[in-house]
């Protein structure tokens, strides 16, 4: 883009100075001959009329002639031609490339003035130059604008591009960064709002999956013990039907188990093996700062060669939202952990601060969506969970006090593949 950009301004610039330089340039050489030419016809109507009186009074002399000779430019030449009379010539020969001025003079004489163009040639030269430099040293000033043009042009562009990607990516958070060109702080507001109503879509989206399939489930469970009760009648054909409407009911609760584990299938497509150790620390850069401002540390404890299978940009969604929940409601130093699980195959990061932790009527409601202690949106935290549950992970609030967020990962298989993993039993805080 930035390369793009550079060029279409170059080419402007370019045909500008093409368009003004040539013409200038022919305009200047011009000027200088136009110059030479009337200031030598000048001189030359000048020389006529002081001969024109010599005239009237008899024949020209010599003396006439030398009285006119500081008239004649240096190496010019002056021929009077007098009818029937010898040529008459004053001056140098200019040699054969000459600019003439001639002028007529009484009784039908005429003078010729001639100096060498070689001067003129030189001096028209010289301005032709003078102007092609000025066409240059303007091409130049144009090309260093068009590099800090295009450079600020690019920049907030592939920032843009750059947001976008992340949004595309599972990363919902908006971007506070502005750019003072209106246009593009119009699209950074368009991605922030497309950020904002996505994350509401995902997260209503999970819960509402989550809702039809605990309901589908709890009713085909109820479904199925109904018709177990009915299978062991005495009476043959309504045990024999009992059993075939279990058959169909079992039937179904696979199929429900398989679409469930279908639409987990797909919303793990872009999920990647990521290398912890450098992924974390990335975003743990963007809240440092923040949390400084507020008097604040953020340590960073990951442990070495650790990967877990996820997608990037949701990844990087969970943890800001955990760290901004650490900046928000929590106190003292917020810590950002990563180790391996207890289960075999998963890995945990974990958010934790030292501050007086979740009051104990909070814990059953921090992950409900629309529910804050703090006066935010409450959304944080529910489409954390959400994102995380999209890769095939969890987020629990392991610990209240203090309060301890722990992300549980799959890690990477052989191949990418995740590998069947059992999570804690355990599902509330310690």
């Amino acid at each position: 883009m930035r390369r793009r950009i550079l060029l279409a301004i170059l080419l402007a610039v370019a045909v500008t100075a093409a368009a003004l330089g040539i013409p200038l340039g022919v305009t200047a050489w011009k000027l200088v001959e136009s110059i030479s030419t009337e200031d030598l016809a000048e001189r030359a109507s000048q020389i006529a009329a002081n001969l024109d009186t010599s005239l009237a009074d008899g024949q020209l002399s010599d003396s006439d002639l030398a009285g006119v000779a500081i008239l004649i430019p240096n190496g010019g030449r002056l021929r009077v031609d007098l009818p029937g009379q010898r040529p008459i010539t004053e001056g140098a020969n200019p040699g054969p490339d000459v600019v003439v001025a001639a002028a007529d003079l009484a009784e039908g004489g005429r003078l010729e003035l001639s100096i060498s163009a070689g001067p003129l040639r030189s001096r028209q030269t010289t301005v032709t130059l003078a102007v092609l430099l000025l066409v240059l040293l303007s091409v130049s000033i144009g090309t260093v604008v068009a590099t800090v043009t295009a450079r600020r042009l690019a920049k907030p562009l592939r920032h843009v591009a750059e947001r976008a990607a992340k949004l595309g990516g599972g990363d919902f958070r908006p971007d506070p960064s502005r750019y003072g060109v209106g246009e593009l702080d119009m699209v950074a507001e368009a991605l922030d709002t497309s950020g904002r109503a996505l994350a509401q879509l995902v997260q209503r989206e999970r819960q509402l999956v989550g809702d039809v399939s605990h309901q589908l489930r709890s009713r085909l469970t109820a479904l199925q013990l109904r018709l177990e009760s009915l299978t062991i009648l005495d009476d043959c054909d309504v045990s024999e039907e009992a059993r075939a409407a279990q058959e169909q009911a079992d039937r179904l609760s696979e199929a429900l188990e398989e679409l469930l584990a279908a639409a987990r299938a797909a919303a793990e497509v872009d999920a990647e093996a990521v290398d912890l150790p450098y992924a974390l620390p990335e975003v743990a850069r963007e809240w440092r700062e923040l949390l400084r401002a507020e008097g604040r540390n953020l340590r960073v404890k990951i442990g070495d060669g650790l990967m877990a299978r996820a997608t990037p940009g949701r990844l990087r969604e969970v943890v800001g939202v955990l760290l901004d929940n650490a900046l928000r409601h929590g106190a003292g130093t917020v810590t950002l952990a990563a180790r391996r699980g207890d289960a075999e195959g998963t890995v945990v990061v974990e958010v934790s601060d030292t501050g007086s932790g979740i009051p104990d009527e909070l814990v059953p409601h921090v992950f409900e969506r629309g529910f804050s202690g703090g006066g935010s949106t409450g959304v944080g935290l529910a489409l954390a969970r959400a994102l995380a549950e999209a890769d095939g992970g969890r987020l629990e609030l392991s610990s209240r006090r203090p309060a301890v967020f722990s992300l549980f990962l799959r890690a990477p298989g052989p191949g990418d593949v995740p590998p069947e993993v059992r999570w804690p039993a355990e599902r509330v805080p310690r």
